[in-house]
């Protein structure tokens, strides 16, 4: 059985009337772990487990993190998740309570990760990527694989990109599927936007720090998949600010009840500010990929 569940397609009354089209949500935010994370990771974590894994090793305090967490306890599997110093207290406190073991290192997700895979290898642990993998970009190709079957082909849709996960599963559940031609709108915010600073150099960029407060979008060099497909598949990449994000979070809990992360404010600021600017014509869908982290304090 996955460890993820169907989540929903909502279709909304608020950005429908702003967009003057049809805007569905695919509600992510409603997964076990509050993201989409548990998709993809929680796929190769049971692989892991398959094969004989007795330990996970992460390397993220966001929502990749929690998805190895929660995956590891529901597995019975020993997890560490290595964690930069920038991670809250909150999500610190969120891990340990499904009974993940927490290590500090570093100012920044590079250096927690080669922590992780130094502490992985010696322990014959498997250190579980957020956002890179074969395996995981399946686990999320599911969400498309669902999605055919809530709704006719949409003109588009539209995520947000950190370490470019997501938009490898999206672009390989579209060609799974038959909807390699529906366009896709990748949303970063300004200083995480590795995606497009790499489109517009033309080469992978590797950024020199992460300034935007979306820090669940903070991958200083986006996925080279991730990077190819946008260059050869229908994807058009933009960026917004962190206000926008952050207003765009706070209008979606007023519109549909539900905190969500700036990270997932991103996606959303583009039918709230801009929706002209929408691929397509016709209904939009949004995936509303949630947040562990999203309270009202974060917001604030």
């Amino acid at each position: 059985m996955p460890l993820h569940i169907q989540t929903p397609l909502w279709e909304s009354h608020p950005l429908s009337q702003a967009a003057g089209r049809p805007i569905l949500l695919k509600m992510e935010a409603l997964q076990p772990v509050g993201s989409f994370k548990i998709r993809g990771i929680g796929r190769t974590c049971q692989l892991a487990a398959e094969a004989g894994i007795d330990h996970l090793v992460s390397s993220s305090g966001g929502n990749a993190g929690y998805a190895v967490a929660y995956a590891g306890d529901k597995l019975g599997l020993k997890v560490t998740v290595v964690v930069p110093s920038t991670t809250s207290a909150f999500m610190r406190d969120l891990l340990t309570s499904r009974g993940a073991e927490v290590i500090e290192f570093g100012k920044v997700w590079d250096r927690a990760h080669a922590h992780a895979q130094q502490i992985a290898e010696p322990a014959k642990a498997r250190l579980i990527h957020p956002f890179e993998g074969e395996s995981t970009w399946d686990g999320h190709a599911t969400l498309i694989e669902e999605l055919v079957e809530q709704t006719e082909r949409p003109a588009s849709i539209v995520l947000s990109v950190g370490g470019g996960g997501l938009l490898c599963g999206i672009i390989r559940g579209l060609i799974k599927v038959g909807w390699e031609n529906v366009p896709v709108l990748a949303v970063e915010t300004i200083g995480a936007d590795s995606l497009l600073t790499s489109l517009e150099a033309g080469k992978l960029v590797t950024l020199p720090e992460i300034t935007s407060i979306a820090k669940t979008l903070g991958a200083s060099t986006v996925s080279p998949t991730a990077f190819q497909y946008a260059r050869t598949k229908k994807v058009t990449a933009v960026r917004v600010t962190d206000a926008e994000a952050v207003n765009a979070c706070a209008n979606f809990a007023t519109d549909h009840k539900l905190f969500v992360e700036p990270a997932c404010g991103a996606a959303l600021a583009t039918a709230y500010t801009s929706p002209k600017n929408l691929p397509g014509k016709g209904p939009v869908v949004i995936i509303v990929c949630g947040g562990a982290a999203a309270t009202p304090a974060l917001l604030k």
